[in-house]
């Protein structure tokens, strides 16, 4: 009894698809997360000022320092890393406002402190300026620079 060609053209077929598949899918994750997540440090001083170091490697970016002069925090001598290449929600002080890691390092926006922080590729925003990314730079938050807050609706 001669075998069915149907049956052995479907598996190759099936076979063709998998391997197609696999390799597209492969691809994409690389292409997606090649340029790796923002690493971000949640610190806080002896005295509980707070303050952020942003590092990020493929944009050459390391140690830019976000203070916040004038606020305190209960946890002192904080030193938390965080690796933002997934969403999240929990972090050491303040609040995620919005997070896209479909292509790292995608965008992450915090607020903290009364201040709106967005980081993107191409530039920081704070407070709806531009600030461009600095190795060893320091930006300092304060209350004088706080956005206005909007009026309750």
């Amino acid at each position: 009894m001669k075998r069915d060609p149907i049956l052995k053209q479907s598996l190759i077929v099936f076979v063709g698809v998998l391997i197609l598949y696999t390799c597209a899918f492969k691809g994409i994750e690389y292409f997606r997360t090649v340029k790796g997540p923002w690493e971000v440090t949640f610190r806080s001083d002896s005295n509980g000022l707070p303050s952020l170091v942003i590092s990020q490697a493929s944009m050459g970016l390391t140690n830019m320092t976000v203070t916040f002069d004038g606020e305190a925090i209960d946890r002192i001598n904080l030193s938390e890393t965080m690796r933002f290449d997934s969403p999240k929600t929990n972090i050491p002080f303040g609040g995620v406002l919005f997070f896209d890691t479909t292509v790292l390092p995608g965008t992450l926006t915090f607020h903290l402190f009364g201040h709106e922080i967005e980081f993107l590729p191409r530039v920081m925003i704070a407070n709806l300026n531009e600030v461009a990314w600095k190795s060893g730079e320091t930006v300092h938050f304060n209350a004088s620079n706080k956005p206005p807050s909007s009026p309750a609706h």
